[in-house]
């Protein structure tokens, strides 16, 4: 029985925070934990970054909301800002990632509509993906654990395996438009696309007029230490959704396109209420700015490097408790031997807060901020609760 007037969607567990300090959360009570998750790779410049809380102080004070019918300034300069620092020539500002998907993909279809290919309206996803919790991008991730329930899913959609670029040709038709994934599967556990793949998918997609698409929203504004993702692996897209990291924080999103790829989207065809408004524009000016200072995203690799290299050793020290570390930068997975829900418990109880994953994985995406010194102590926290999970696999086998 529950007594929280809260819609019971989520197994919250009784932690609840009163303030942040970069990558510290305060808790009710004065303890203080590690944020290594960053609300899922969303606060990349920590908690209360004094850019930000300023950015946002200073709007508030002059404008929150008017409307997209009139030009909003913060908007077409933070816009300016993402077309000159990525593929893009336009974009299309969202509240959130799985607005940001949803837009890209009709995009896509609009494309071929306005090119008189009404009938090319399937895109090609992988198993495993996540692409957010509307309909359409429930039906494009594909995951029945997320369907179930919830009726027939929008159709439209045709899933291969990942790597499996034989697979991708098999599929292609005349009613494909386009091709959707993300660079590295963050809810699918720190799944990294390999670039050949990657190159592979664009092959394909030039080669029969299709829009490649990637979900660069957990991946995105720094966290692997390029603005981007798929920079690792130079393969531009047509279409990318974007959101988490960009407003660090404030819940914005975006979705980014060649002049080409948005060829269709023309005045009537796409709206949004709260989109782009003034405040978040000015939090998402703060951020991007602050991320594309020289040396930050150079400062992310050697961050990562350095986490990563930490991170495996424990791996070896508490074999019994942890199988591998994968990712890129600051976005790595930790997969567990045993079930990553009981390592979770234990990592909380030493005052760290990752969040879990697919695959047995446990998400390590502390915000871009943390320290060298931080970084130690996060990987000591680690190993303490890998101990007391091996304390707790002994005592079980002694009890037998």
């Amino acid at each position: 029985m529950t007594t929280s007037s809260l819609m019971q969607t989520y197994a919250r567990s009784d932690l609840a925070f009163e303030r942040g300090e970069g990558v510290w959360l305060i808790a009710a009570d004065g303890r203080r934990y590690m944020d290594c998750a960053s609300g899922i790779a969303v606060s990349g410049l920590g908690h209360a970054h004094p850019k930000l809380v300023e950015a946002l102080k200073s709007q508030a004070e002059k404008l929150w909301h008017v409307t997209n019918l009139y030009t909003i300034p913060e908007g077409e300069k933070l816009a300016k800002l993402l077309t000159d620092n990525t593929f893009a020539d336009v974009v299309f500002f969202t509240n959130s990632g799985t607005e940001a998907t949803e837009g890209a993909m009709k995009a896509a279809r609009r494309y071929h509509f306005a090119k008189g290919n009404p009938e090319k309206n399937r895109i090609i996803t992988f198993e495993n993906a996540f692409h957010g919790r509307t309909m359409a991008a429930l039906a494009a991730g594909g995951q029945q654990k997320y369907l179930e329930g919830f009726g027939p899913a929008p159709e439209g959609f045709d899933q291969v395996p990942v790597g499996d670029l034989d697979a991708v040709k098999k599929m292609v038709g005349p009613e494909t438009a386009a091709i959707m994934l993300e660079p590295v599967q963050g809810e699918g556990g720190i799944r990294t696309m390999d670039s050949a793949f990657l190159k592979g998918l664009r092959q394909i997609c030039d080669e029969n007029d299709l829009l490649l698409i990637y979900d660069e929203i957990q991946t995105g504004v720094g966290r692997t230490g390029k603005l981007f993702a798929h920079e690792w692996a130079g393969v531009a897209p047509d279409l990318m959704a974007i959101a988490k990291g960009i407003g660090g924080g404030f819940p914005m999103g975006a979705f980014l396109a060649t002049n080409e790829a948005a060829s269709g989207m023309v005045p009537g065809v796409h709206g949004t209420t709260f989109g782009g408004n003034p405040l978040a524009m000015a939090v998402g000016n703060a951020v991007l700015e602050t991320v594309l200072e020289p040396g930050f995203l150079e400062a992310v690799q050697e961050k990562g490097l350095q986490l990563k290299q930490k991170l495996a050793c424990a791996v070896d020290q508490h074999s019994d408790v942890f199988e591998l570390v994968r990712g890129e930068g600051l976005m790595l997975g930790l997969k567990c031997k045993v079930p990553n829900t009981q390592v979770l418990a234990h990592m909380r109880n030493n005052g760290l807060l990752p969040v879990g994953a697919g695959d047995n994985v446990l998400r390590i995406m502390p915000p871009m901020i943390i320290t060298a010194e931080e970084i130690d102590m996060l990987v000591q926290k680690i190993e303490a609760a890998a101990a007391d999970v091996e304390t707790e696999l002994k005592t079980a086998e002694t009890a037998k």
